[in-house]
């Protein structure tokens, strides 16, 4: 089956309509990384080849989101390898202590070698915009602002940020993060000027003090040095920032 040959435009990809069996996400990183991996599906809307799979292993099964290297186009301002920072953004989020980035891990699928993120059960009518009304979620979306400084997210659009069934938010699609230069485009500016708390900062200081070795592997060192900047930037200026009108992504959701 070719690269760019649609698998199914069904994204539930079989009759089964319910979500992950697993609630642990150690237990669901080791089927991610270990389990059979089967094509459900091609994800729609997606610039790049985007599979729903599911991965058997242990009688245990799970779904994910399936983003080969293979499946990439071309960019000039980023080198292939895209799934790597998808990855990296999960890792960093783990660092931070946050887990807001759903469990991605690098494995050898039916397209080659390429990232697999646990897939989220959500209410896929949500998004930034509905999400950010509710002052019960500004914690977690003030989060995945901070990671997205952190990280240089260039395309953070409202239909990334996800709600799960759970009640859990979730970012997802960060494969257009962590470049050396400054690239910032999102859509989660609704927090402008207001301090960033002290917990928060917390993880921002960490990363100051260069404790990214979990990012390590998946990142070049100007990357990484470029990382660890960022967060000295906000180290020293602990306010989320306001928008200057060059920095939305296009389209929004």
């Amino acid at each position: 089956m070719g690269i760019n040959q649609s698998v199914s435009d069904d994204t539930t990809g079989d009759s089964d309509q319910s979500s992950n069996q697993l609630v642990d996400f150690d237990e669901a990183i080791e089927v991610l990384r270990e389990g059979d991996i089967e094509l459900l599906a091609r994800m729609p809307y997606s610039s790049n080849a985007t599979f729903l799979v599911r991965a058997d292993a242990k009688e245990k099964s799970v779904k994910g989101i399936y983003k080969p290297v293979e499946g990439e186009r071309p960019l000039w301002d980023f080198p292939p390898g895209l799934y790597k920072r998808e990855i990296a953004a999960y890792e960093l989020s783990q660092q931070l202590g946050w887990n807001v980035v759903p469990p991605t891990v690098e494995r050898v699928g039916p397209h080659g070698i390429g990232s697999v993120q646990l897939f989220i059960d959500a209410d896929f009518e949500q998004h930034h915009f509905t999400l950010v009304k509710d002052p019960r979620n500004h914690l977690s979306l003030q989060k995945l602002c901070v990671l997205d400084l952190l990280a240089n997210n260039t395309d953070r659009k409202a239909g990334h940020c996800l709600l799960s069934r759970s009640g859990l938010i979730f970012g997802i699609d960060h494969g257009l993060c962590f470049s050396s230069e400054f690239k910032l485009r999102t859509v989660i500016w609704d927090f402008a000027n207001q301090p960033i708390n002290e917990a928060l900062m917390h993880g921002v200081g960490q990363v100051c003090e260069g404790s990214v070795n979990r990012v390590m592997d998946w990142l070049e060192e100007p990357e990484i040095e470029a990382l660890i900047s960022r967060s000295q930037w906000v180290r020293e200026h602990p306010f989320f920032p306001e928008d200057d009108g060059y920095r939305w992504p296009w389209p929004l959701i």
